[in-house]
């Protein structure tokens, strides 16, 4: 049988192509990036013709996946958590029209805040929006869980919610395929007014939704990822949720942990399942990667009868990621303890790029800015947010997608002039346009800078929606063309960039200036493909 030596986030990618996947539609962001590219360079997909191209943002990314599954085929959304609160306009608003073709939303949790400005849980937007979720505890339940959740998207009539988290998206393991399943054929919504939620059917349709939730709890009662498993000993009763599962079973080879253990891997929780568990066991440990959702769940469900542990009450710490080490302390096994790091190895923080065009922009603006003082630099979600550490010390904000210019622009309406706002290329078009079209249309005094290095660098390189657009988009919005200027950041140039922002943070108006030069690591990779 065919074997595949898979990452989490590949195996959900080969899982969707197995499902009969039309088209997956994301925008990048760690740890999700990979799905996406997966498909985008996999040979089945390519020979199928699958689409599988980048959008300009989550909730645009999300509303072309509903139109797929309006037309009856099935699609797949990925972005990390974060950008979940981009699409959830449409997210939430999708579990009330239903879906037509089988529609999978998946986000990539970030505990630990690796690569992400906050720990979000995405199974809150699952019980927010009252429709299934599935959240894998192994690479090949992601895969499972992938190829079949179009068929349960389809059954339980809504989208699908596939939460996975950091760490299974990167690891990597053994992945047993399955049958490939043919694409659907296009049809269109039996029901024609499914999809338009004017008052009067939104009210319809939300009730559809409300009398399908006992149908969605007992197909999580009767799913193949949720399991009551035995234990002697029922002095305690472990929940274990996701991929908390699997650090629970490293810690008891063979899965031999002496204690009733209830999986679940598919929400909402089985309370068969937990009712049982509650009644046959003295106490209870909850173990779950994020939130605590369960938790917080079983100390309602059960009221004060029987102590719940978990995440609320320290038993496993209440920020960060869950480790084995972590569910070995919970359960009072012995951790094994690593080598200390030696005092002389000195810890290094992330940095930019030698050569980077970043620091150019940077040296140059900090200049300028010597003679106003620090605190009046707005930034954004990208490299250039490395901007706010030494030796640059840059940039006074880094809030989520987009928010550079109308931070600049409501501290330049509260009197903080100069006021200017750093912003990425792809980062622009993902969220800054209409920031920048609010500025306009109050003639707000601020200087836009758009640091354009032609690609979604941070993410691995990929296509920028914003190539070869950017001042025509500047135009387009109302930016007077005298004031939107572009030069290369480079270091030749500082003293014409340093005279540059000088002259547009004297105008008082909306400027634009576009330091343009290629990623540094891009135009390396691009190079070594041009010699091979």
């Amino acid at each position: 049988m065919q074997k595949y030596l898979l990452l989490g986030v590949e195996a959900i990618g080969q899982g969707a192509i197995d499902g009969g996947l039309s088209g997956v539609y994301a925008y990048p962001g760690t740890p999700s990036t990979e799905i996406t590219e997966y498909i985008q360079e996999n040979k089945l997909a390519i020979e199928k013709n699958i689409h599988r191209q980048w959008s300009a943002n989550e909730k645009t990314a999300m509303e072309a996946a509903v139109g797929m599954s309006y037309a009856g085929k099935r699609a797949m959304v990925c972005m990390k958590h974060v950008g979940l609160n981009v699409a959830a306009d449409a997210f939430m608003n999708t579990a009330v029209t239903g879906i037509n073709g089988g529609l999978i939303v998946t986000s990539a949790d970030d505990p630990s805040m690796h690569s992400s400005q906050n720990e979000q849980d995405s199974r809150f937007y699952g019980k927010f929006a009252q429709i299934p979720v599935l959240e894998p505890s192994n690479q090949q339940e992601a895969y499972e869980m992938a190829r079949t959740g179009f068929e349960l998207s389809e059954k339980a009539g809504v989208p699908i919610l596939l939460r996975i988290t950091t760490r299974l998206a990167h690891s990597r393991s053994g992945i047993i395929p399955g049958e490939p399943l043919p694409e659907n054929e296009l049809k269109l919504p039996a029901d024609r007014t499914q999809f338009v939620l004017l008052p009067a059917n939104a009210r319809r349709r939300y009730n559809i939704l409300l009398g399908n939730q006992s149908k969605f709890l007992e197909l999580s009662e009767n799913s193949p990822y949720n399991r009551y498993i035995e234990g002697v000993n029922k002095k305690l009763g472990i929940v274990a949720c996701g991929i908390a599962y699997n650090y629970l079973m490293e810690n008891y080879p063979n899965e031999s942990c002496p204690y009733p253990v209830v999986k679940i891997s598919q929400y909402p929780a089985p309370e068969k399942m937990l009712r049982r568990l509650e009644e046959e066991c003295d106490e209870l440990l909850v173990l779950e990667e994020g939130y605590p959702l369960i938790e917080d769940m079983l100390t309602d469900f059960f009221g004060k009868g029987k102590k719940v542990s978990g995440r609320l009450n320290g038993v496993v710490p209440r920020a960060g990621e869950l480790t084995p080490d972590l569910v070995a302390k919970a359960l009072n096994l012995p951790v094994g303890q690593g080598e200390t790091i030696p005092g002389f190895i000195a810890n290094r923080p992330p940095a930019l790029c030698q050569g980077c065009g970043h620091q150019d922009l940077y040296y140059a603006l900090n200049e300028v800015m010597a003679d106003y003082g620090k605190g009046r630099a707005f930034s954004d979600i990208g490299c250039y947010t490395l901007g706010a550490l030494p030796p640059f010390e840059t940039i006074n904000s880094c809030l989520d997608m987009g928010a550079s210019i109308t931070m600049a622009k409501g501290a330049a309406d509260a009197g903080l002039i100069p006021s200017i706002a750093v912003i990425g290329d792809s980062t622009f078009t993902h969220s800054g346009i209409t920031g920048l079209l609010d500025a306009v249309n109050e003639k707000s005094n601020i200087t836009v800078i758009i640091s354009d290095n032609e690609s979604v660098s941070m993410t691995g390189g990929q296509k920028s929606s914003a190539e070869g657009k950017i001042e025509s988009i500047c135009q387009g919005v109302g930016v007077d063309p005298t004031h939107i200027r572009v030069i290369v950041p480079h270091r030749k140039n500082h003293a014409e960039m340093v005279q540059m922002i000088r002259e547009e943070i004297a105008y008082d108006g909306v400027s634009v200036i576009i330091p343009r030069r290629e990623c540094i690591q891009r135009a390396a990779r691009n190079k070594r493909a041009a010699k091979a």
